[in-house]
């Protein structure tokens, strides 16, 4: 079967590529890191990979807003290519950081205000959702629980369930108003939701780690083909990274179960096989 090659994107501050690098070669895609001045001076090199993947950390250190420079970059000199990207059917993914960069980028993420009088005004779009600083005020780092919200992400096909980790200070998903959450409900772009251990629709703090409205977690475009979510699924994509790892150990002669993290990736890989 073909390897569809994965675009891992870094810029200072960036720490997360090469566990997620790992995670998509372990899922059978070829990963290449590419720092974003090479971008910048040859866009065009996108043409070569089926998969672009921003990864987290602090890009730029999250000076003015987590995202925000690496964001801007994308919006005023890489949003053709990546639009074309998008239109050659190819995926995105964002991962936490990546994940506050295309919401920063108002180009792919949120979804584009269609009753706008032109109906790509990027500002427009940028402005009907974000990611802010988290509601208690500090750095969360935990585990939670999650609920893959819909079907039409190409990431999450077949998952239901994931446990994962979180590692943030922006990562509270608020929308503009009550009408734009009604839109991500009505056209599935809700992809992944915090859920509570023990079930039902209230899910309170530290269970949802950011007081995101609707407790979204991540969200796709109306393609499915392009993602965000706050989790790491590279953080656990295997067995023993689960934080109570032996206490789940299969019997003996058993190999141990993927971490939940996995699926994401080989659903990716899958995608073009």
């Amino acid at each position: 079967m073909p390897q569809p090659r994965v675009l891992i994107l870094r810029a200072p501050g960036t720490n997360c590529d090469l566990e997620t690098a790992f995670a998509f070669e372990r899922a059978g895609g070829r990963p290449e890191r590419i720092h974003v001045n090479r971008l910048l001076e040859q866009g065009g090199l996108l043409n070569d990979f089926q998969i672009l993947c921003l990864a987290g950390g602090f890009s730029y250190g999250d000076d003015i807003a987590a995202g925000r420079i690496l964001g801007t970059q994308i919006q005023h000199r890489l949003a053709d290519y990546f639009q074309q990207f998008k239109a050659a059917k190819k995926l995105i993914l964002g991962i936490c950081n990546g994940f506050q960069i295309l919401m920063k980028t108002g180009v792919l993420l949120p979804p584009e205000d269609k009753s706008s009088p032109t109906g790509t005004n990027t500002q427009a779009s940028a402005h009907r959702a974000t990611l802010t600083w988290n509601q208690s005020g500090r750095f969360e780092d935990r585990w939670v629980h999650l609920d893959c919200a819909g079907s039409k992400s190409v990431f999450f096909a077949g998952i239901e369930t994931m446990y994962l980790p979180v590692a943030h200070a922006e990562g509270k998903f608020v929308t503009r108003d009550a009408e734009v959450l009604a839109d991500l409900e009505r056209q599935g772009q809700i992809a992944l939701r915090y859920r509570s251990k023990v079930g039902g629709r209230e899910v309170a703090y530290p269970e949802n780690p950011n007081g995101a409205v609707a407790n979204i977690a991540g969200i796709c475009d109306d393609t499915g083909r392009v993602c965000g979510l706050m989790p790491h699924p590279e953080r656990h994509i295997d067995a023993t990274q689960h934080p109570q790892w032996t206490r789940n150990l299969p019997a003996r002669g058993r190999r141990a179960a993927a971490g939940d993290g996995l699926g994401v990736f080989q659903n990716a890989v899958a995608y073009f096989q």
